[in-house]
């Protein structure tokens, strides 16, 4: 198997880390806009930096991307950015005829009346219109395979085929107790997707129903997260799983929650009253001229990087499922889960939490594809695969998941 990776930013690079370990491929072209950040993640590998190629690329650019696929001879192409350039990096993909990963779908747009009780365009619904053209080259694009999507959706598909006769409820329940030394606001994931998915109106999912949304940030309720992290309130946040779990799945109700806490949301509340969240450019004066800025990515620049912030960083984050229904007629609760320790993963990789535990997932899935174990034609979710290869490969990579009945 020859990869081409999108982005060398922090999960890109956590990539890189995790698959140099692995024998199952044979080379990984490491691409992104900014060339010395490619040539960097692939120098940090020392000496097993042998099977990696660093080039630049304009992932914007589908045809740019086709042709780096060919050039290369690469049979998937593995994306690591941010959610703007799902569909560019889709499209190159199908021309090249290439399989396709990626660990966050094409973006939504808010009903245009109703934001907040509607569905507009959905995530992934971009994605799941060129099916048949997929599935016609007989090519596969896994799509939402990170971690939440993706882990959190192979949780969804092992409850159902093993612990389960018949769900009530999947919740997908994301919660953590990081602290980060010397910042009052440091995300520890790109702010910029931060903000897309936190105040776009949440979807919910009920069987009778249908999708709908709410208001950003209802519904607050406490979860009892494993292994010493505790309560955290957790509220509706836009996630892909609530789109994904449901195709393949039969449950009344799917929601996802996340942890962020009382503090981070009144910085997102007040980065949207100010407009700051916006994506639209804005002419700014600068001492060369006037150029155009989208205000997120001003935010985006003057923040931190999630990736360098390991060092400063402390606790475990958690990603989970929690599943509510029957078994043998009777009544039961479960949440499976996947805990990673900040200390662990910056002595074992150098990189921190959050990334890594978001970049196990697609390179584990990279595995199973190489080995036939994982395949398929068209455009799927981690749902429509067996989900135990994976989970055992999981604990193989030196990460083991858990179970707790609630």
């Amino acid at each position: 198997m020859r990869i081409l990776l999108v982005g060398a930013g922090g999960v890109g690079t956590a990539i890189t880390r995790i698959a140099a370990r692995r024998p199952f491929f044979d080379h990984m072209v490491v691409a992104d806009y900014d060339l010395p950040r490619a040539k960097a993640a692939v120098a940090a590998l020392g000496e097993q930096a042998t099977r990696f190629t660093p080039v630049r690329i304009d992932a914007a650019d589908s045809a740019a991307v086709a042709a780096v696929l060919n050039e290369h001879e690469c049979d998937v192409l593995l994306n690591a950015t941010d959610p703007r350039f799902v569909l560019p990096l889709f499209e190159a993909a199908l021309a090249a005829s290439a399989d396709y990963l990626d660990m966050a779908m094409s973006m939504s747009r808010p009903h245009p009346e109703r934001p907040y009780e509607e569905v507009g365009v959905k995530l992934g619904d971009e994605q799941f219109a060129r099916e048949e053209e997929w599935a016609g080259k007989g090519r596969l694009a896994l799509v939402g395979m990170g971690v939440e999507p993706g882990l959190a959706d192979v949780f969804a598909r092992y409850a159902a085929d093993e612990l389960f006769d018949e769900i009530e409820e999947i919740g997908i329940r994301d919660g953590a107790n990081l602290t980060v030394d010397g910042y009052e606001f440091a995300p520890s994931f790109s702010i910029w997707t931060t903000i897309e998915e936190c105040l776009n109106p949440p979807v919910i999912y009920e069987k009778d129903r249908g999708w709908y949304t709410t208001e950003p940030f209802s519904e607050p309720e406490i979860f009892d997260f494993p292994e010493g992290i505790g309560p955290v309130e957790c509220v509706n946040v836009e996630h892909e799983e609530v789109l994904l779990v449901p195709r393949w799945i039969s449950a009344r109700r799917v929601t996802f929650k996340y942890g962020l806490g009382e503090e981070f949301i009144g910085t997102l509340k007040t980065l949207h009253a100010l407009g700051v969240d916006s994506t639209e450019p804005v002419p700014v004066r600068t001492d060369q001229g006037t150029a155009r800025v989208a205000p997120r990515d001003m935010v985006a620049a003057v923040l931190p990087d999630p990736a360098g912030l390991g060092d400063r960083m402390h606790g475990k984050t958690c990603a989970g499922t929690w599943v509510k229904g029957l078994k043998d007629g009777r009544p039961r609760e479960v949440y499976l889960y996947h805990v990673v320790d900040n200390q662990w993963s910056m002595r074992e990789y150098g990189s921190q939490a959050v990334v890594w535990q978001t970049a196990v997932n697609p390179v584990i899935a990279l595995e199973l594809m190489a080995s036939g174990v994982w395949k398929g034609a068209g455009v799927l979710g981690p749902e429509a695969f067996e989900p135990r290869p994976f989970l055992d490969l999981l604990v193989t990579y030196g990460s083991p998941w858990g179970i707790r009945e609630q």
